[in-house]
């Protein structure tokens, strides 16, 4: 709608990424949804209703990328928000793991975040937009788990690319900041929540003994993006329940 701060929200289709266009879109933004699940986009653009618009699109791809791009800017104008959240975890014994494997993470979270973290800055740059960007970091760009090292090293990439990125900025009054979520039920941990076992392992090293919600992820991102923030630039937030301050196990 006219007048309002664009945002854009990558894998918005479902889980955080849905989670944070509820959360801008109380802020006040007109939302853009981009994810490469055509079905799950659809609902999610009609459920959020208000304009919301959905653009079909694979991170992995940069020719796509582009031209999500080149249609947000012809047909709505220059972002004013940015949450790089699409994501791919892929998991696979190390030994095992491919290197078309551990390329498609890479593309997807590390490649993927910085053409359009480039971009919208570009964007921003070139129409005076004083813009604030988010992207999605984990847990595991500093811990590490050995069945997912691809996606370890993608976020590890994530976090100094958002470091990098708040200095090239600054000077243009463009924030960019990173959030990093612990064991958050989404789908992604779905196989997880269905192995007792394997919830246990998780809450073994959990301290608030449970899993986040996207909505919690979405409320810090929400702060990140807003004015709330405004002294904030450069800095990677942990919302994990406790994990990281941990050195044992219970």
């Amino acid at each position: 709608m006219p007048g309002k701060p664009l945002a854009l929200i990558t894998g918005g289709a479902q889980g955080i990424g849905f989670a944070c266009a509820e959360a801008l879109q109380e802020l006040g933004a007109q939302i853009i949804l981009s994810d490469i699940n055509e079905e799950g986009l659809h609902a999610a653009v009609k459920k959020l209703g208000d304009g919301t618009v959905g653009i079909l699109c694979d991170m992995g791809d940069a020719s796509q990328i582009d031209k999500m791009f080149d249609r947000i800017e012809a047909d709505h104008g220059p972002l004013h928000m940015l949450v790089n959240n699409a994501g791919i975890a892929a998991p696979a014994e190390f030994l095992d793991t491919t290197l078309e494997q551990f390329k498609q993470v890479i593309d997807i979270n590390l490649v993927g975040t910085f053409l359009a973290l480039q971009r919208a800055a570009k964007m921003m740059v070139a129409n005076k937009i004083e813009g604030s960007i988010v992207n999605m970091s984990s847990i595991n760009a500093v811990v590490a788990i050995p069945t997912i090292a691809a996606y370890c090293a993608s976020k590890g990439g994530v976090s100094q690319l958002t470091k990098s990125a708040s200095l090239a900025l600054a000077p243009h009054n463009i924030r960019v900041n990173a959030v990093g979520p612990g064991s958050i039920d989404t789908a992604m941990l779905a196989s997880v929540n269905a192995n007792p076992d394997a919830m246990n392992m998780v809450m073994s090293r959990t301290p608030m003994q449970r899993l986040g919600s996207a909505r919690e992820i979405a409320e810090v991102v929400a702060f990140l993006i807003s004015e709330k923030s405004s002294y904030i630039t450069g800095e990677i937030i942990y919302a994990d329940g406790g994990r990281l301050g941990m050195n044992y196990t219970c």
